[in-house]
């Protein structure tokens, strides 16, 4: 396991302080002015799998509220709204500086079998064929200013193979729908409910830039401004990350879509369905049952002059 695997994985095992509330480093994240949004949504899931023994998540709900300080730690309040016979409730609350920076609700079930069917995965290039994004960032480094280099360059511990890769630098603009595979192969022996916790991360990655596609534009041209509002997850299985998955995306009206697709002998299954605020997205598996959605909602917006979205 290399260091960017190991520190993912510890960077998603917050530390218990007392009964129902919990600690999170707030640095080492895919940004460094910031905490990157799918760190506290997978750190506010491991402080709730804290207090849930036994039991799966089948679905999550989180709003963003302000922006992470990656300076200091996030401290997560868990609230134990209801323990059921088939069903368990809690509510997380990231806090930094005394106010909340992000509010989560989460759904957990015991595990039971059930009817289950799943749509047809996209026809697409497998991963075997496609450019390593780290491959890509290597490449194209001349291009980013030297005092950006570094993190630009730096080992990350999940591998991104874009079906359909874009220029970072001088963009055209492109379909709404971007597909692409990832994985951590680190993940491989990792408990159920660490792969949820892994997978909530990644599932913010690419949303953003999904959405600037069609408008041509990228963050390295400037002039464009995103910010993730609300972000929400169904998990239908548990996941087996160290597998490829493809996850396809897209952006209607500034609400992204994204489906996960998990791949295993070509066959389609659904792993999870995301959305998410100015962007929704859906994750599915590829071998035969539905496994989460993803659904976002951000804001995109032109801007010239910078605006502080912490008041």
């Amino acid at each position: 396991m290399s260091d960017a695997h190991d520190s993912l994985i510890q960077l998603l095992s917050v530390e218990s302080l007392e009964v129902d509330l919990f600690r999170g480093i707030g640095s080492g994240g895919e940004t460094p002015t910031r905490i990157f949004g799918g760190q506290v949504i997978g750190q506010a899931l491991s402080a709730a799998y804290q207090t849930v023994p036994a039991r799966l998540c089948h679905s999550l709900h989180a709003y963003f509220i302000r922006a992470g300080d990656p300076t200091i730690p996030v401290i997560y309040q868990v609230d134990r709204a209801r323990d059921g016979g088939s069903f368990t409730t809690r509510r997380v609350v990231a806090i930094q500086h005394g106010k909340q920076i992000l509010n989560m609700s989460a759904s957990f079930h015991i595990t039971e079998q059930g009817w289950s069917h799943h749509h047809k995965a996209p026809e697409v290039d497998g991963p075997a064929g496609l450019e390593d994004r780290s491959e890509q960032r290597k490449r194209t480094a001349d291009k980013m200013p030297e005092k950006y280099r570094a993190d630009y360059l730096r080992e990350r511990p999940i591998d991104i193979r874009e079906v359909a890769p874009r220029d970072y630098f001088a963009p055209e603009p492109a379909s709404d729908v971007n597909h692409l595979w990832f994985r951590m192969k680190a993940a491989a022996g990792c408990k159920p409910q660490m792969q949820h916790c892994l997978l909530a991360y990644a599932s913010d990655m690419n949303l953003l830039g999904s959405s600037l596609r069609p408008h041509g534009l990228t963050w390295f041209k400037g002039n464009v401004m995103t910010a993730s509002l609300a972000h929400a997850m169904w998990f239908h299985g548990a996941p087996a990350f160290h597998n490829w998955h493809l996850y396809t995306m897209a952006v209607r009206s500034m609400m992204a879509k994204a489906i996960l697709w998990h791949l295993s002998h070509r066959k389609g299954s659904c792993v999870p369905w995301t959305a998410k605020s100015s962007g929704a997205l859906v994750f599915q598996a590829l071998h035969g049952r539905c496994l989460c959605v993803i659904c976002a909602v951000a804001q995109l917006e032109k801007s010239d002059v910078k605006r502080d979205h912490n008041k």
